[in-house]
């Protein structure tokens, strides 16, 4: 079975599920490889409009990384360059100069939320859960999630999210401005409106309004602000707190 499934809609959008509903839809490295394609595909393709990204079937978006593939990195400098290669395709998916979704379909766990927080909108489902549950397995996000986060909405309520690690449902994450989108519980990402009225319009236009608001950040900034998230991380990952947290989960 292959573990990511791309194709292009008659609208001009392209969709990335991650095709591992048994594990969560977990990032593996395989599933790495396949945005690096995509994200290629879709800065070089000017037919692509815009990018979703989703997972498979109704219970996980995505449980962050792989514990199964990923707890087999014991030293910093391991994790480093995991937390690294995840980090750069974060921000190739964050300044991508075309529009990209997140769609919130099932429960989204740590570096799911990362990757939520890498896209320009965020539509999720009622009834779903989503969390920045790091601090829970004592580490920090660490694919550039938590300095994303702090852009797309404010630092005390990015604060509130990181720190507490706590799941909170779809409508709370609405309200605080994190989610731009809520559908029914049976609703799929062909009933976002917010997804049909954007993919309507011109892709000159979105192009445009993309580079707009990327002109606001400092990348150069931005691109430090990560590197520090990553080597803090993966300084934490090393720790045996945290490696006794893993083996804990592991063991419910």
């Amino acid at each position: 079975m292959e573990e990511y499934i791309v194709h292009n809609d008659q609208h001009g959008v392209l969709h990335f599920i991650i095709n591992r509903p048994e594990k969560r839809n977990a990032i593996n490295y395989n599933i790495m490889d396949g945005l690096e394609k995509i994200l290629t595909e879709c800065e070089t393709n000017p037919a692509i409009k815009a990018m979703t990204i989703t997972g498979n079937g109704d219970h996980a978006f995505c449980s962050g990384g792989d514990l199964s593939t990923f707890h087999g990195l014991k030293t910093a400098d391991e994790s480093y360059a995991m937390l690294r290669r995840m980090g750069d395709l974060l921000l190739r998916l964050a300044f991508l100069k075309k529009p990209t979704f997140a769609f919130i379909n099932g429960t989204a766990i740590g570096g799911g939320c990362e990757i939520a927080a890498a896209c320009d909108f965020r539509i999720g489902k009622k009834g779903v859960n989503m969390g920045f549950v790091q601090a829970n397995l004592a580490i920090t996000t660490g694919w550039g999630g938590g300095t994303l986060l702090h852009q797309r909405i404010s630092s005390p309520k990015a604060m509130d999210l990181l720190m507490t690690a706590r799941m909170n449902d779809t409508v709370t994450l609405f309200q605080m401005g994190f989610l731009n989108e809520l559908l029914e519980e049976f609703e799929g990402i062909h009933d976002s409106h917010l997804l049909k009225d954007i993919s309507s319009k011109g892709n000159g236009v979105l192009r445009a309004y993309k580079n707009q608001m990327l002109r606001r950040w400092d990348r150069t900034k931005l691109e430090e602000e990560i590197e520090e998230e990553i080597r803090r991380c993966s300084i934490l990952w090393a720790q045996d707190e945290h490696h006794e947290a893993v083996e804990r989960f592991l063991s419910k």
